[in-house]
């Protein structure tokens, strides 16, 4: 069967009514259908077999799948320019102009691709000023003496008239771990991408590096290994380490038994973006308060010690953020990447911050963050009341990040009137004051 190529938005939903490409087609084998019911269970997207054909259900994650003869691509809603700008400044990335306006990889509405390009002009600027060198110990057989003698190898060899002298010495090498991850990083980059051209300039890179350095494999040891070895000599290498670890997270998930699942493709949670994007913006910004991120609700809930069987750990709810006022917790916020000023409120949504709204004494309320570029959106609030009297209990607050003016205030250079603006907007959104003029 030709293969299909089929093109969605995040949480889109198509079915063979609504798109007539997907009729009459089904997957192609057992192991198609294994893979799609793992996608369905993690939540990444839901494809189903009907009987006039299939019916895929995207949610946050976006970028590109191959499933037997299906090329999905799911492209994010958020415009190009306002997206890239985002996702610099989410993920700590330099601005090194990398994209001009409609560059084909962003129009496409591609993550990936985005992503790709932002390590290769981040890896270009390393090797321009020259990759980071460390010194490595070797102890050899020279012709020319070279560092010192090793001194107790040569008595213990005896003299033996050789021509060659033990020694010891530190040359500076470039074939040292940050290198190696670089390295395997532009090979994960190649298998992320299906554009011609980032594919030949990736392999341009490769070849370069290659010559002198060696490539590892890449797992969590890996990544955490090269985050102890990061000093203030490498911290320019933080960006591209960002680049590669979202690379490698989209390309596999972790099953149940902890084993990691490769994906036949790529796929990025835009919830983790979204997460990231505001916990850098509200820790820069919010003065006079502490952001404490994924903030655990300790003491909420227990097993009855008589009535725990299994043994079982207390579940502990964890918000994304809690603003602190000292030790005081004056606010609760749960970033949801889904724009819930064009789409209803899930209910799953409403309970989970409802939860977080009744744990508090004081200020019984928690607020959903959630992104839209409608500039008229504007906050709600779901009042919880007692089912028999009738009196408040606690509140729900759905609170639009307005991404093109966010946007905008971390664009405009860092004057004393733009940190006041950015201050107002954080304040605005964590605690709902002062509005926005």
């Amino acid at each position: 069967m030709n293969s299909v190529c089929i093109q969605l938005k995040e949480w889109q939903e198509i079915n063979p009514d609504t798109s007539p490409v997907l009729r009459g087609i089904s997957l192609n084998d057992d192991q198609t259908r294994r893979m799609a019911r793992q996608l369905a269970d993690m939540s990444m997207v839901e494809i189903s077999e009907l009987v006039q054909g299939l019916s895929i259900r995207t949610t946050s994650f976006v970028g590109a799948l191959k499933l037997g003869h299906l090329n999905i691509q799911i492209s994010p809603k958020i415009s190009g320019n306002i997206l890239l700008s985002l996702f610099r400044y989410a993920y700590g990335l330099r601005d090194l102009n990398l994209l001009q306006p409609m560059d084909h990889s962003v129009s496409v509405g591609l993550f990936q691709d985005l992503v790709v390009t932002q390590l290769i002009a981040e890896v270009r600027e390393l090797i321009s000023r020259d990759l980071f060198r460390k010194y490595l110990r070797f102890s050899e057989d020279l012709p020319v003496m070279r560092g010192r003698i090793n001194m107790p190898r040569l008595a213990a060899s005896g003299i033996t008239g050789s021509a060659v002298l033990p020694c010891i010495h530190h040359p500076r090498h470039a074939d040292c771990l940050v290198n190696q991850v670089l390295l395997a990083g532009l090979g994960l980059a190649i298998n992320a991408t299906a554009d011609v051209e980032l594919r030949t300039q990736l392999r341009c890179i490769t070849r370069m590096l290659q010559e002198t350095i060696t490539r590892v494999d890449l797992n969590q040891h890996t990544f955490n290994a090269a985050r102890r070895q990061m000093t203030r000599l490498t911290t320019a290498y933080e960006p591209s380490l960002s680049l590669i670890r979202i690379l490698y997270e989209a390309g596999g998930v972790m099953g149940e038994d902890s084993q990691r699942i490769e994906l036949p493709g790529f796929l990025f949670d835009m919830n983790r973006f979204f997460q990231s994007l505001l916990s850098r913006f509200l820790c820069e910004n919010l003065q006079g308060y502490t952001v404490e991120n994924e903030h655990r609700l300790r003491d909420m809930m227990g097993y009855l010690p008589e009535y725990n069987p299994r043994h079982r750990f207390a579940p502990q709810p964890r918000p994304d953020f809690a603003v602190l006022d000292g030790a005081r917790v004056i606010a609760l916020l749960d970033a949801k990447y889904r724009d819930l000023w064009a789409n209803s409120l899930p209910r799953e949504m409403l309970y989970q911050l409802a939860i977080y709204a009744l744990s508090q004494n004081a200020n019984r309320t928690a607020t959903i963050l959630y992104p839209t570029e409608d500039t008229t959106a504007k906050a709600a609030i779901i009042e919880i009341k007692d089912p028999i009297h009738g009196h408040s209990n606690a509140y729900v607050v759905l609170r639009p990040v307005i991404l093109s003016f966010l946007e905008m205030l971390l664009r405009k250079s860092h004057s004393v009137y733009i940190q006041g603006e950015r201050e107002i907007f954080a304040r605005r959104l964590a605690l709902g004051l002062p509005p926005v003029k």
